[in-house]
């Protein structure tokens, strides 16, 4: 069984895909790597023996990211990483990356609904512009397959619950909309130039190197920090929302899985990459509240605050993940519970003053 119990067989996919890159060394692209998704890939593939070039211009991104993983892998398996400075908007850097590519991780992205309200021309430019450069970067490079961050905002106002692939509603941000139009673009790629092209529709992921700081922050670790800071800690609306938490680790296998399926049924798709599950931010908050109030006894009295509903945000989130069980062999190993008790004391060290 795997560590999630969801029924998943001894021999998983994700281990079979982790035995062929342990056996065989490929060249990988990421881009947004000194982002928060963008890093745990680059520690789980430089783990793996794989050698990668990153591609960030530091606008979302941290060096100190990349700092935390060359710690944790080791100096031999840093030697395996190639750093380009520079924007997914910029055709050459684009270029550059994808030489000799075997695969593209293209995680680079404006990740923000509320930032993207604030600059929705510089959120059309990152998210479109850079996807499409990269996209173009890939064909003529002739990788094998490009995995793209899609995501849940995608769904926007459609009602139904979980969230099935093919039934999407208008957009309700900026954000949202370049997405969808990532998706879009990818499927013009695959029919027009041959390129294998999956996206991955991500479901509010948390973990280790995820920014609490700003306006855009998280909210996983957003209220870590507060609570932690004995600061005050803001619940949009009355609570009662609910997201599908999903931890990062179950974000890689999905990245690794979708570049690596052997499956032509599976390729030229979008898959949802969360838990099935749905946690309202009431909910949240208190489990939170356990899992840190015996290092932190404050918390015992620590009570939130509660703000009006933000624009553009969707009021229910669950992932229907039948499809990536099915055609790529997702199992998810961390439930949220379980994700957070494995990141707490990154968040502890990482996240207060």
């Amino acid at each position: 069984m795997s560590d999630y119990d969801n029924g998943t067989p001894a021999t998983s996919a994700y281990q079979l895909a982790r035995e062929r890159l342990q056996g065989e060394q490929y060249r990988w692209v990421i881009t947004g790597v000194a982002g928060f998704i963008g890093s745990n890939l680059l520690q789980s593939l430089l783990e793996l023996g794989q050698r990668v070039v990153g591609v960030d211009n530091f606008l979302t991104g941290y060096r100190h990211n990349l700092d935390q993983v060359r710690e944790l892998v080791g100096p031999l398996a840093w030697r395996c990483f190639d750093l380009i400075e520079g924007d997914v908007r910029d055709s050459a850097v684009c270029r550059q990356a994808c030489d000799r590519a075997d695969y593209v991780l293209h995680q680079a992205a404006l990740g923000s609904v509320g930032r993207s309200l604030a600059d929705p021309l510089l959120c059309n430019d990152i998210n479109v512009t850079g996807q499409l450069q990269m996209l173009d970067a890939s064909r003529h490079a002739g990788v094998r397959r490009m995995v793209y961050a899609a995501s849940s905002a995608s769904y926007g106002d459609h009602p139904g619950l979980p969230k099935v692939e093919q039934h999407i509603g208008c957009a309700l941000s900026p954000y949202a909309l370049t997405k969808h139009i990532n998706e879009l673009y990818a499927g013009v790629y695959a029919r027009c130039y041959n390129l294998d092209a999956i996206g991955l529709r991500y479901f509010n992921v948390f973990g280790p190197r995820q920014d609490a700081n700003g306006a855009y922050a998280a909210v996983i670790p957003q209220w870590i920090a507060a609570m932690i800071d004995q600061r005050p800690l803001v619940i949009n609306g009355d609570g009662e929302s609910s997201r599908d938490f999903c931890y990062v680790a179950n974000a890689v296998q999905a990245n690794l899985l979708a570049a690596l399926t052997d499956k032509r049924a599976a390729v030229n798709q979008v898959y949802n990459v969360a838990l099935n599950s749905r946690t309202s931010l009431n909910e949240l908050y208190l489990l939170l509240q356990e899992l840190l109030v015996e290092r932190h006894t404050h918390l015992r009295d620590y009570q939130p605050h509660y703000a009006p509903f933000r624009a553009g945000d969707v009021r229910h989130s669950q992932a229907d993940i039948s499809k990536a069980v099915s055609l790529l062999g997702y199992a998810p190993t961390h439930d949220l519970r379980r994700g957070l008790k494995q990141a707490l004391r990154w968040y502890e060290q990482n996240l207060a003053k």
